[in-house]
């Protein structure tokens, strides 16, 4: 009767479902993460995988490095130069691949296809002279003989004032973030220079990482299964995304109101966003792309770190 009883309790205790692990994420309210955690919970994916998904949304992404470094947050996205800077001043963050999402130089003017086309005009940049896309952008400039800043005239501000001051016809061509490029798109703007060519053109061999899923060397040592599970079942949230009618209308939902025009547009353009290549091979590329940004941002850009250091890139994950 004693061998009995254990028989059942240990078939009890084998049938009972585990205890979901909790996972804290700190992420931007506007950004893309949300429209795949819409359609993980549509979908039921956090618990199919294991997870209970315990998230913050915030107004800005410096609030989410605040939170993941305050201990309030396991997981950020942010991208790899950041990451990189921190690394060099002591902090050990790792990225794992979220999107090759990058922006491009829009306009009405169907003169402007190249840099030098841009020389007598005023270009709009999105995020400051240390933009990385404005950075690469000079240096992919330079190369050619083409010095953007005394040939052209740059306006700097934030991604929607950029973005409107193009619609206003106030400036003949911005460099936009993805999502608002989007927009510019949907207006009927071109896409006169892509970033993800400049990258190629400095040196990259494919469409580079630029932003990650953020978090601690420790966290990850201590969660490396946890982890795995999660990477996983965000990439079934952006196959769904990208395959599935149902899923992109619950992620559309987080964008808010759009025409049916620029809602396809943003749905192809995070599409092709999504990460294909190995973590080693976005590694190397965003290795050659530190050094070029090291050479014409210097130290208030990179910090004191010359080459990306090597923990970067968290390797634990399975599927890149």
């Amino acid at each position: 009767m004693k061998r009995i009883l254990l028989a059942v309790l240990a078939a009890l205790l084998a049938a009972a479902p585990a205890q979901a692990e909790k996972l804290r994420l700190a992420l931007q309210k506007t950004g893309t993460t949300g429209w795949e955690l819409a359609v993980v919970r549509a979908f039921g994916l956090d618990k199919e995988a294991g997870l209970d998904l315990e998230v913050t949304e915030l107004g800005a992404p410096e609030a989410g490095k605040i939170a993941l470094q305050g201990g309030s947050a396991d997981i950020i996205v942010s991208d790899w130069l950041w990451v990189a800077r921190e690394r060099a001043q002591g902090a050990r963050l790792t990225l794992y691949p979220y999107s090759t999402g990058v922006g491009a130089v829009m306009t009405k003017d169907p003169a402007i296809r190249a840099v030098r086309d841009l020389l007598g005009k005023k270009l709009g940049v999105a995020g400051g002279p240390f933009d990385k896309s404005w950075l690469m952008l000079k240096a992919f400039a330079l190369k050619q003989g083409v010095d953007l800043e005394k040939g052209a005239t740059i306006l700097y501000g934030a991604p929607p004032l950029i973005a409107e001051k193009a619609s206003q016809g106030e400036i003949d061509a911005a460099l936009e973030f993805w999502n608002f490029a989007a927009d510019l798109e949907a207006k009927g703007f071109a896409r006169a220079i892509e970033i993800a060519d400049v990258e190629k053109a400095l040196g990259a061999k494919g469409d580079v990482v630029v932003t990650g899923y953020v978090f601690d060397d420790a966290f990850a040592a201590r969660n490396k299964d946890a982890l795995t599970r999660f990477f996983a079942m965000t990439a079934k949230a952006k196959a769904l995304i990208q395959s599935d009618d149902k899923a992109w209308a619950a992620a559309a939902q987080r964008i808010g109101p759009k025409d049916p025009a620029a809602l396809a547009v943003y749905r192809k353009r995070y599409v092709a966003a999504i990460p294909r290549r190995s973590v080693a091979a976005e590694e190397a590329d965003a290795a050659l792309l530190y050094r070029v940004l090291a050479d014409i941002g210097g130290e208030k850009l990179v910090g004191p770190g010359k080459t990306l250091d090597p923990g970067t890139f968290y390797k634990g994950g399975k599927g890149l």
